[in-house]
């Protein structure tokens, strides 16, 4: 089963390359061939991807979050899958190329530092752990691409602005289009980090008996929690709508790597197993 897993791994990159290369030569090139043949490509791909991570899981005997590699894995899934449901969702198909390259990034430097191991400390083998872990990143890369849904949106924003009208202002969506998939991302993203914090909470309590919540990374997942629930609520109530909107998604992302990225170098607590 290990040559199994191995040729999966192998093979993962290149089904994002091809379903990268699919998008981007629709977008630029408007290519029948290439329009017709994108969107399957990302299923084959989402498809062989989740085999992978689920022969992971069965034969070496925990959820792939143990390590660098594993995460990364799960994290170009999860964008991947992410972008896949907001476009079966929303019909638009045109953006693909901005989103997928991140996958494709990540699956390469997973597939190239991964390796298989069985021995691992027990509490990542808990299978609510992989629940809390899959919410959260699913919850992050809603959230990723919702940035990027709104960097799309101000850059089509100033172009049309500064009456420069060229590819991009032709083949993206229309700036309303853009704000509505920024906040169906972040909508997304918010629901499940909010599962990801609920699951995380029940697994803490089986895992480690007389916690403490004072954690530098239940801390700042509430924080981030709290900012992107503030922000779809000053988007009902206020009217935070289109470029402000896009704005505070760029923004929510930016700190919310800026938060992760400072606690994992600077704190420890129990998400720290090594």
């Amino acid at each position: 089963m290990n040559h199994a897993i191995t040729a999966l791994n192998a093979l993962l990159p290149l089904l994002y390359l091809a379903t990268v290369a699919a998008y981007a030569r629709a977008f630029f090139s408007a290519s029948p061939v290439a329009k017709t043949a994108k969107t399957p490509l990302l299923i084959a791909a989402l498809s062989v991807h989740l085999t992978y991570l689920l022969a992971r899981t069965v034969f070496l005997g925990h959820p792939p979050i143990t390590s660098l590699p594993e995460i990364l894995s799960v994290i170009a899934f999860s964008i991947s899958l992410a972008y896949f449901l907001l476009e079966y969702w929303t019909k638009v198909k045109g953006t693909g190329c901005f989103i997928l390259g991140l996958p494709l990034l990540f699956q390469l430097a997973s597939s190239l530092l991964i390796v298989n191991r069985t021995d691992v400390d027990p509490v990542l083998k808990s299978r609510l752990l992989g629940i809390h872990v899959s919410g959260a990143l699913l919850g992050y890369a809603a959230l990723a691409i919702a940035a990027v849904y709104g960097f799309l949106y101000l850059m089509l924003y100033h172009e049309i602005k500064s009456s420069r009208l060229g590819v991009v202002y032709e083949r993206l969506p229309s700036l309303e289009v853009l704000e509505r998939l920024s906040f169906i991302s972040t909508a997304t993203g918010f629901f499940f980090l909010t599962v990801a914090i609920a699951v995380g909470m029940a697994w803490l309590a089986r895992a480690f008996p007389g916690h403490s919540y004072v954690d530098p990374k239940l801390i700042g997942t509430a924080l981030i929690w709290l900012v992107y629930g503030a922000g779809l609520g000053l988007r009902e109530a206020a009217g935070w709508y289109g470029k402000k909107f896009a704005v505070l998604s760029i923004l929510g992302f930016a700190l919310a790597l800026l938060s992760m990225t400072v606690i994992n170098l600077f704190f420890r607590g129990f998400h720290n197993f090594s």
